[in-house]
């Protein structure tokens, strides 16, 4: 008899849980203290999704089987990378500023 597909729900809890305690550990490996607002942002993402199943209520905020928002995500990878010594991420983008003038064709000053 086959065994029942695992669930998919189940799985993103897991994994989502999994990136968390991953994320701490790296940072107590490291000796890189984490920020009150980061310590804080783990804590209350592994309670709501221990309780909840997932950290977000808006389902506009991320697929129906995942356990993290894209934000959320973007964060928690944002901070793993932080516990591992990397270098900060891209800026994001820069809103509407001045792009620079395009680049001019060269001009002859012999043509009359």
């Amino acid at each position: 008899m086959r065994a029942k597909p695992p669930d998919p729900r189940s799985q993103a809890k897991r994994a989502a849980l999994n990136a968390i305690k991953r994320a701490r550990r790296a940072a107590e490996k490291t000796g890189v203290t984490l920020s009150e607002w980061e310590g804080e942002f783990l804590g209350s993402v592994t309670e709501r999704i221990e309780t909840y199943g997932r950290a977000f209520a808006d389902p506009e905020k991320g697929g129906r089987d995942q356990a993290l928002s894209a934000n959320q995500t973007i964060k928690l990878k944002e901070i793993a990378a932080k516990a591992k010594g990397e270098k900060k991420p891209l800026k994001r983008g820069r809103g509407f500023g001045r792009r620079a003038p395009p680049a001019s064709p060269a001009q002859d000053d012999d043509e009359s």
